[in-house]
């Protein structure tokens, strides 16, 4: 069937990068954010940081870069007035004991200009914060572009990420998921066998000769056809590498110094061979992505074509991510008329004031002694490795995007894409595989069996205030709804959405 394209005017689209920019943009507006992406992104670490699922690494680590060195700038010259502010009260003290009157007005006047300039640094800090994060939100250059890049080695360890093909997870997961910060689970399951040992008929009479192939052929098809068959438009598919953490240094070109993180990308032969014939807590997936509109969404389907004569049958397992927390959508209710914007400023600073003031010099010793312990750590860990060769869990935990969603936050909209996003990659699955058989001459009567129980196997997503099931009809509910099954069913219940986003929408 042909599509005709409609002479339409274009909506308001989200940007693509949108996730990352408010990711970008609540750095400068949240402290302790901004320190954890900080340490996470960019710190000293042994074990490997989970996949960035639509998040831009690099330029998420300069702008927390940026950010805490704000803070930190901050707190130096807020500790340096508190220390002056004890000093200014023995002053004057020791001047009016003495009769130094003139000398006295210190014990009083000291602590006030102390405060009254760890007002005018704290204004300027959030004032500095806040339209910073409004820059990055609305400015039309890349939000990498808008901040000083971090150390060399860091980022390109971070641009390695973008097309990491190898991923070692921490052997805690390994009796769950290895696939480690791909969100709630919707389902794991392992396909009907399909036989493919018995060729097709031939149109002429008598049988077509079998066309050989393997694993690495079938998945070669599946990630190659996949984004056109399912119709999902920006599909990412590729072959990657699930290692058990403690088992990654047994493979030199995923961890060469095993004093340091793992490596994201290793020899494409490696990962063929963890399809072919799996290795010890090695095992290779083909991993399909889809990033819902401006991000929000991540619908994750990972397979394993496991070929063993005569049959062939498909391992299969969905997570999704929900949209981030609605603490990340503070930029967005920030104040921007001059009068609002000023008044908002003038309270913010006269209330952390104070606090700040007081709170300045042991923030500093916090930052120091975590560093410190963080190093003492590091330093033993890494005798151990080479001294002792102590077996060390290289495995990632997680993942910084997982981390950070939140199903409360998800509408209609992300609940009918889930759900359309998971039909279509099955469906996709399914007629990819049966076009590849078909091609290789073999007989499909088989598959058209298993395909019939396939699509009555029921799922299971995780949600913020529990579990939800896919019924035992297909049907499935995401957010405390039910939505329809791939045999029709009740849908949720329609609603009045928001307003739609002006152009560009973050």
């Amino acid at each position: 069937m042909s599509v005709t394209a409609r002479p339409l005017p274009t909506l308001p689209q989200y940007r693509k990068d949108s996730v990352t920019r408010r990711l970008c943009a609540s750095v400068h507006l949240d402290d302790d954010f901004a320190l954890y992406v900080d340490r996470a992104l960019t710190g000293d670490r042994l074990d490997a940081l989970g996949l960035s699922l639509g998040i831009n690494f690099v330029a998420l680590a300069r702008h927390a870069r940026v950010a805490t060195r704000r803070r930190a700038a901050l707190d130096r010259r807020l500790a340096c007035l508190a220390l002056t502010v004890p000093l200014a009260v023995l002053t004057g003290g020791w001047a009016l004991v003495n009769g130094h009157g003139s000398l006295g007005w210190v014990a009083i006047f000291g602590p006030l200009g102390a405060y009254a300039a760890a007002w005018t640094l704290v204004h300027h800090k959030e004032s500095v914060g806040r339209d910073t994060a409004r820059e990055v939100i609305h400015s039309a250059e890349k939000p990498e572009r808008t901040a000083p890049p971090v150390e060399a080695e860091a980022e390109a360890l971070l641009n390695e990420l973008k097309r990491a093909n190898v991923l070692p997870y921490a052997d805690a997961a390994a009796q769950t998921t290895p696939f480690v910060g791909s969100g709630d689970k919707i389902k794991e399951v392992v396909w009907q066998p399909i036989d493919i040992s018995r060729p097709a008929d031939d149109q002429g009479g008598g049988k077509l000769p079998l066309l050989p192939f393997d694993a690495i052929d079938l998945h070669t098809y599946v990630a190659r056809h996949m984004e056109s068959i399912s119709g999902l438009q920006g599909l990412r598919a590729r072959n990657r590498l699930y290692v058990l953490g403690s088992n990654a240094p047994f493979l030199p070109e995923l961890v060469p110094d095993r004093t340091r993180r793992p490596n994201a990308q290793i020899p494409k032969q490696l990962v063929q061979a963890g399809l072919q014939s799996p290795g010890a807590g090695m095992r290779t997936h083909l991993c399909l992505e889809r990033i819902g509109e401006g991000g929000r969404l991540i619908v994750s389907m990972y397979l394993r074509a496991i070929m063993q004569a005569p049959s062939l049958t498909w391992e299969v397992a969905a997570y999704a991510i929900p949209p981030l927390d609605g603490r990340f959508h503070r930029v967005d209710r920030l104040p921007v008329a001059p009068r609002e914007r000023w008044w908002d400023l003038v309270k913010y600073a006269t209330s952390h004031a104070g606090p700040e003031l007081r709170r300045a010099l042991g923030r500093l010793r916090a930052r120091s002694r975590w560093q410190r312990d963080h190093d003492r750590w590091l330093t033993r860990q890494r005798k151990a490795i080479a001294k002792q060769h102590v077996l060390y869990d290289y495995g990632a935990k997680g993942s910084l995007r997982e981390d950070l969603g939140a199903w409360d936050e998800a509408g209609y909209a992300e609940r009918t894409d889930a759900q359309d996003f998971l039909f279509r990659l099955q469906q996709g699955v399914l007629v990819a595989t049966e076009r590849f058989l078909e091609d290789h001459h073999v007989d499909t009567s088989s598959y058209d069996k298993a395909v019939q129980v396939i699509s009555t196997q029921t799922y299971n997503i995780g949600n913020v205030s529990g579990p939800s099931i896919f019924g035992n009809n297909g049907t499935i509910a995401m957010g405390g709804q039910q939505g329809p099954g791939p045999h029709g069913g009740p849908g949720p219940q329609s609603g009045q959405g928001p307003a739609g986003p002006r152009p560009p929408a973050p």
